[in-house]
């Protein structure tokens, strides 16, 4: 239903939400009604959540910058030697080419850019004065 309202719970900031939720969770534990995970249903829940997060590319460059910022500041940054550079980009562009959905995006941005009279005039534009 688009254009509802939030209402209750769902209305309540996110630290409101993780107070409630937490003394659900405790007040279950007391009861011995909570659900106790196995190692497999939790290993399963992790890599479910794992899967959720890295979908988002924005979000996970974020954490590799504030990673890799971390590590120059402390000192322990790895220092890549040319070789290691090369082979890690050449690395990256094969996995990101495996990507069908990723590769047709970039191809679309191309198409519409060439299409859109922006681009720089290329041999091929003259193909059609023949």
């Amino acid at each position: 239903m688009a254009g509802t309202s939030k209402r209750g719970f769902a209305s309540m900031d996110q630290e409101k939400q993780q107070e409630i939720a937490s003394k659900g969770g405790k007040a279950a534990h007391e009861k011995g009604t909570a659900h106790e995970f196995t190692s497999e249903e939790a290993r399963e829940a992790g890599r479910k959540g794992g899967e959720a997060v890295s979908e988002d590319r924005e979000h996970m460059a974020e954490i590799g910058r504030k990673g890799g910022k971390a590590a120059h500041e402390k000192g322990t940054a790895h220092e890549f030697t040319s070789e290691e550079a090369r082979e890690a980009g050449r690395k990256g562009g094969e996995t990101v080419s495996e990507d069908r959905e990723h590769m047709a995006e970039i191809g679309r941005k191309g198409g519409k850019a060439s299409h859109s009279g922006k681009g720089k005039k290329n041999s091929h534009d003259d193909d059609d004065d023949e």
